[in-house]
């Protein structure tokens, strides 16, 4: 068990050191994201749904067809990944990192890996499940893509995009400062009042 342990902490440390090393140019854009995402600022909040919301009400606005909108966004990276790495030590100063940017940066990879690896377990698990339980598996899948079609076809899917958009990106500072977990909280709390109400009445 723990040479198997151990194994992994391995892996897990060289599959780290290699995103590292792979987004080393992009390191100050990285830590600046970071700090915008966990809300460091009290007014970071409003700098990030500011442009969520002007970069939809542009496409909104400019009612894109979707290989327009798909080509537009792949040429954006192209120029991100060509522009970044060129433009950033020289706008933020990569030689002035600090022990502790370093260290939250190797943080950020090293989490990056554990969610890469968390969704690859997911997709692992579904498969499992098909082959052990293929009928809960065909009503799950379903089910699910059947209220997904039905949420699509209730809400215009600029204004759906826009919404997922929104809370992934404020789901690092609403978890950073808490506010999930408290939430999360009184949710339990208040279905476990309703449970012991409900295992009351039928005494």
């Amino acid at each position: 068990m723990a040479e198997g342990d151990n194994r992994s902490a391995n892996q897990l440390a060289a599959e780290t050191a290699s995103l590292e090393e792979h987004l080393q140019g992009w390191g100050e854009v990285i830590l600046v994201a970071d700090k915008i995402l966990r809300w460091e600022r009290a007014w970071f909040p409003l700098v990030l749904m500011g442009g969520v919301s002007f970069a939809f009400l542009m496409i909104y606005y400019l009612d894109p067809s979707v290989l327009s909108g798909v080509s537009c966004f792949v040429m954006f990276l192209c120029l991100a990944d060509y522009l970044v790495p060129a433009l950033a030590p020289r706008i933020f100063g990569s030689n002035k990192w600090t022990t502790e940017q370093q260290q939250r940066f190797h943080e950020i990879c090293s989490n990056l890996v554990k969610t890469r690896r968390r969704i690859i377990g997911w997709w692992k698990r579904l498969f499992t499940l098909k082959e052990e339980k293929p009928k809960m598996y065909f009503m799950t899948m379903l089910c699910s893509l059947a209220g997904i079609a039905w949420v699509g076809q209730q809400v215009h899917n600029l204004f759906l995009t826009y919404l997922i958009v929104s809370v992934l990106l404020l789901f690092p500072g609403l978890n950073q400062h808490g506010i999930i977990t408290k939430y999360v909280g009184m949710a339990k709390r208040e279905i476990n009042k309703l449970l012991k109400q409900k295992e009351k009445k039928n005494e």
